[in-house]
């Protein structure tokens, strides 16, 4: 005869406790006392709040769109940032930057300045809350020091909580990766110098377009191309430009064409092939040309039409997302 089973003790909810519960391992008990592994109790709660993906990270932070852009598209760019409390004694300066030497996510030169790396995998799902960490932990290290990878705490301020929502966004574009050096007489030598060629020779040419926010232009062996950044809602902003294009007024001009678009980051990023010869000083006044269609565009509230409809079908038939 089988010997009955003694039931399972009933799982107790999260206990109370006075603080923080700090972080122990996943199998051990849980520091609140409920009798649970922590990975079960309160370890759940911060386990789900770092992985969950957050749409739309610089969502509310000035300049969104290049925010995506130097994330995801410009090759070497710098912006400074002004933080909401102002700099810290001996931090004379905090600047973004594409991608820093030997992919270090944060380096507090040796006069004290702060740089901030853009494009480095992130720990979590939310790249606004592991950025602000970065930043907290670089103002904090001695002068002269890279920035290890860290873990962003699950509830730890978002850039959101730390720069001045009211200071302007202004990125520059760089032919290469010469401002690692900051100006400073020292040369690159090792490891950095190294890291530095192989940075300078991947460097695709880009230039971002003075008078349309989240535009950059690239050029590329067999064609330029125009990326452009816009927070328009993705479906009223695909039936602006199916519209458009349905009227031939998708076009930058003579042997331009929108070819397509591509989600980074919650937002959407048209894209056209662009002639060889057309620079990013010539892309200036017809792309403030189409942003005044795609205004009358989005404004439009009518059904699309068939031929409307299957310039859409275009567009999203040939959409992919980069995060």
């Amino acid at each position: 005869m089988a010997k009955k089973r003694r039931p399972l003790p009933k799982a107790t909810a999260p206990q109370p406790v006075d603080g923080e519960v700090p972080v122990v391992g996943a199998r051990e008990p849980c520091p609140c006392g409920s009798g649970r592994r922590y990975k079960a109790c309160h370890g759940r709660a911060a386990a789900h709040a770092v992985t969950e993906l957050v749409r739309r990270p610089f969502e509310g932070l000035p300049g969104e769109p290049d925010w995506v852009a130097l994330r995801e598209l410009v090759p070497a760019a710098t912006a400074p940032l002004t933080l909401k409390d102002g700099l810290p004694d001996g931090v004379p300066s905090v600047t973004l930057a594409t991608v820093l030497p030997m992919a270090w996510p944060a380096l507090r030169r040796d006069n004290g300045e702060v740089l901030i790396g853009l494009q480095n995998d992130m720990s979590s799902g939310d790249i606004s809350r592991d950025l602000a960490d970065t930043l907290r932990r670089a103002l904090a290290t001695d002068p002269g020091s890279p920035v290890a990878a860290g873990r962003a705490a699950p509830d730890g301020p978002r850039l959101q909580d730390l720069l001045d929502l009211n200071a302007p966004f202004t990125p520059e574009v760089h032919t290469g990766f010469d401002f690692w050096l900051g100006g400073e007489a020292d040369q690159a030598s090792g490891d950095v110098a190294a890291s530095l060629e192989r940075a300078n020779s991947a460097a695709v040419p880009t230039a971002r377009l003075t008078g349309a926010e989240g535009a950059y232009w690239c050029e590329t062996p067999e064609k330029n191309h125009l990326r452009w950044v816009m927070t328009h809602p993705e479906e009223q902003l695909l039936d602006a430009l199916a519209r458009l294009q349905t009227a031939g007024g998708s076009s930058l001009g003579e042997d331009t064409r929108l070819v397509g678009s591509f989600r980074a980051h919650g937002l959407t990023v048209p894209v056209w092939d662009l002639p060889g010869s057309m620079t990013s000083a010539d892309c200036e006044k017809p792309a403030a040309a189409f942003a005044e269609r795609l205004t009358d565009a989005l404004g439009t509230t009518t059904p699309l039409t068939a031929d409307e409809r299957r310039a859409r079908s275009g567009l999203t038939n040939r959409q992919v997302t980069l995060s």
